[in-house]
């Protein structure tokens, strides 16, 4: 057991005029099953590059133990490999009979180090290099977003395998995962880091606890500050009305009065004048104690989205219908029976390769939106509503470059609105100026996300759109969707976003 001590961290990549890191301090233990949480482009891959020393950077980071990192990353040559061919290149010290060790853990057998790489599934691929990972020993273990694109049956694998193991720092948004994998978790924050025990529904609840104490906080400083200074304006006015008579008075209405009268004026102006120092100090300490109470807070603006609304009811309809692409002897899937009524939100639930993207890939021909290319062929009865204006969001990435200008005149989006909508998605105005190709991932679904809300739509399809994307958004988007209930197919592996936003699942593992 050792810790990773890091002191007075600053960080920035030369030529940004903003801070990933400043002046930060903290410990973790490399006996920890720590989960790192923050929002998209908060700074997280960035700290997991700097422990493994490819960045400068100011202040110290002292760690007495190797570190190794997930996911490796491969070269063309190697995924045309097997993987036991290169296994010892991506970790010098390792053993075979460890790793097929744990694989078996994972639910695999060893053949699959001896098939071509490239043919692997994402989940048989996740599973190879998990276990090169933790085939070493005594090395703390750099976890980043490993579920990713992984189909419920590998995510509940892989959740099941870490949540038996120890000493990694874990990068994840699922919070299934994280509660199920978990003793500590490690949060950048808006303006602060911290590390505390426990799983992400238990940082989750404090966090909640501490973020009204705050608000209740401000708001009682708040309102303090307010009196305070309407008290010393009052009497600010009061000692300058009683200066004034201090010179030149009327001998008939005040008869009483006399020219040694001023001295006592200015005595009693100068105890006023006291007060009111005295209540400004008060209101600095006020303003003083108030700073920082919100520096912390996560505040989610409602999105909206506008639906359009169809004559047609269902708006899709497909029964006993299969898929086959062209050259292939077997279809895809067969049998399928799916309808999507108005007001439905229709989660296709399945393994990777059964069929969901395929059938999403045939709607969107249907619509003529589809631009790849494949040829489908099909069997049954498929039915879609004439006129149907789909918004969907891609599971891929990749694409995305340029400039956001650039990116709103190819699709003919309301550059200002559409700012204003990554605003709310926790985008800061920085990124604007910033190439598209250099976000981050999550920075680059909510891009997808934003042009999707932006389109009037019959029917939304979101093909794993949480991919990368941080918890807050999830439940930013999950509300979205609650409040405004709009006709949607979906694909999503997050077991407790499509709980809360489907209202059916269809299973393709009824339709093999």
């Amino acid at each position: 057991m050792s810790q990773i001590s890091v002191k007075h961290l600053t960080f920035y990549y030369e030529g940004s005029f903003d801070h990933i890191f400043e002046d930060v301090s903290f410990s973790i233990d490399t006996d920890w099953k720590l989960g790192f949480l923050g929002r998209n482009g908060k700074g997280k891959t960035t700290f997991l590059q700097l422990l493994l020393g490819k960045y400068t950077y100011q202040g110290t980071i002292d760690n007495a133990v190797p570190v190794a990192y997930f996911p490796y990353a491969l070269t063309e040559a190697q995924m045309q490999q097997s993987a036991a061919e290169f296994l010892d290149e991506l970790k010098p010290d390792c053993e075979l009979w460890r790793v097929i060790c744990e694989l078996s853990e994972l639910g695999e057998e060893a053949d699959i180090l001896y098939r071509p790489f490239r043919t692997l599934s994402p989940g048989e691929r996740t599973k190879v290099l998990l276990a090169l990972l933790f085939s070493g020993e005594n090395d703390f273990l750099l976890i980043d977003e490993p579920t990713n694109h992984l189909d419920h049956k590998a995510r509940e694998i892989v959740k099941q395998y870490l949540a038996s193991k120890k000493g990694f720092l874990l990068v994840s948004h699922d919070r299934d995962l994280l509660d199920a994998c978990i003793d500590h978790v490690l949060v950048l924050n808006r303006k602060t880091i911290e590390v505390q025990s426990g799983n992400f529904s238990s940082w989750w609840e404090n966090k909640q606890y501490k973020d009204k104490f705050a608000a209740a906080e401000n708001e009682k400083h708040r309102k303090e500050i307010k009196k305070l200074r309407q008290a010393a304006k009052r009497t600010a006015d009061w000692a300058d009305k009683n200066e004034r008579t201090k010179i030149g008075f009327d001998p008939v209405k005040e008869h009483d009065r006399c020219i040694s009268t001023r001295s006592f004026i200015g005595a009693k102006t100068k105890k006023m004048q006291s007060r009111v120092k005295q209540m400004e100090k008060r209101i600095s300490v006020e303003i003083e104690e108030k700073e920082g109470l919100l520096q912390d807070l996560e505040e989610t603006a409602d999105l909206k989205l506008t639906q359009l609304v169809h004559h047609k009811n269902p708006l899709l309809y497909v029964r006993d219908y299969s898929l086959r692409y062209d050259g292939a002897e077997k279809p895809v899937f067969t049998g399928l029976n799916l309808s999507v009524s108005r007001g439905e939100r229709i989660a296709l639930h399945g393994t990777n390769g059964c069929g969901k993207s395929t059938l999403i890939r045939k709607i969107l021909q249907a619509v003529g939106t589809d631009d790849s290319g494949a040829i489908l062929h099909e069997q049954g009865t498929f039915e879609i509503a004439s006129g149907l204006t789909v918004s969907y969001v891609n599971q891929d990435t990749s694409g995305l470059c340029g400039t956001i200008p650039e990116f709103c005149e190819a699709r003919n989006l309301d550059r200002s609105l559409f700012c204003a909508i990554l605003r709310q998605l926790d985008f800061e105005r920085a990124q604007f100026e910033k190439n598209m190709a250099d976000y981050s991932e999550g920075q680059k679904k909510k891009v997808l996300l934003a042009a999707s809300l932006m389109t009037p739509a019959h029917l939304y399809i979101w093909d794993e759109p949480l991919n990368y994307i941080d918890v807050y958004s999830r439940m930013q988007i999950e509300k979205l969707l609650l409040d405004h209930q709009p006709t949607m197919l979906l694909v999503e592996h997050d077991v407790r976003f499509r709980e809360q936003i489907a209202t059916a699942t269809v299973s393709f593992a009824d339709f093999g």
